[in-house]
């Protein structure tokens, strides 16, 4: 039995199995040391903790172990992008609410005119009729460039509004009936 077991452990097939486990497992040790120190470098900007991670994930299984629980929640991109949007919402909240600049009243940004005192706020669009901010160049809602002359013959314009105010005339008034009639 112990002849056989000789021969089985110094065989070449068991050889090459061990020595391919072993090469695996190599493979696997440098490969979670080199995962654990890309990671470290997306979380930490210290180059000093970066090494030091790194030589925790050379320790065999529990090196990575220990760097994942340890290593930083966030990687320094999301950070960044945290301190980004915080640094926004900061902003968005510190802009004072927009108020009529006669009555202080609170006024809406779609606003033409303060419902107050009727202070004009902003001018509507000729074709569109919303609201233009003034230093706008053109209606961002209809692309009608702000301050262009518009064509309108003189005559023609004249001509129908009196025909308008015409059909207004000849048109009866209608009563409403009442009880009494």
């Amino acid at each position: 039995m112990t002849g056989s077991l000789h021969t089985v452990f110094h065989s070449t097939a068991f050889i090459l199995t061990r020595d391919v486990v072993v090469a695996a497992l190599v493979a696997l040790w440098l490969g979670l040391a080199f995962r654990t120190r890309r990671d470290a470098k997306r979380r930490l900007d210290d180059g000093w903790l970066v090494g030091l991670a790194t030589l925790i994930g050379f320790v065999p299984i529990a090196g990575p172990l220990v760097y994942v629980m340890f290593r930083p929640p966030e990687t320094l991109e999301e950070t960044h992008a945290r301190h980004i949007e915080i640094r926004a919402i900061e902003e968005r909240l510190s802009r004072p609410e927009p108020r009529c600049p006669v009555c202080r009243a609170l006024v809406e940004t779609s606003y033409l005119v303060c419902p107050v005192c009727t202070t004009t706020l902003k001018e509507p669009c000729v074709e569109c009729r919303s609201p233009l901010d003034p230093l706008w160049q053109a209606c961002p809602y209809c692309a009608t460039p702000i301050g262009a002359a518009v064509t309108v013959d003189l005559d023609t314009a004249l001509s129908a509004e009196t025909a308008a105010l015409a059909r207004r005339k000849r048109r009866p008034r209608q009563t409403r009936p009442t009880a009494l009639q």
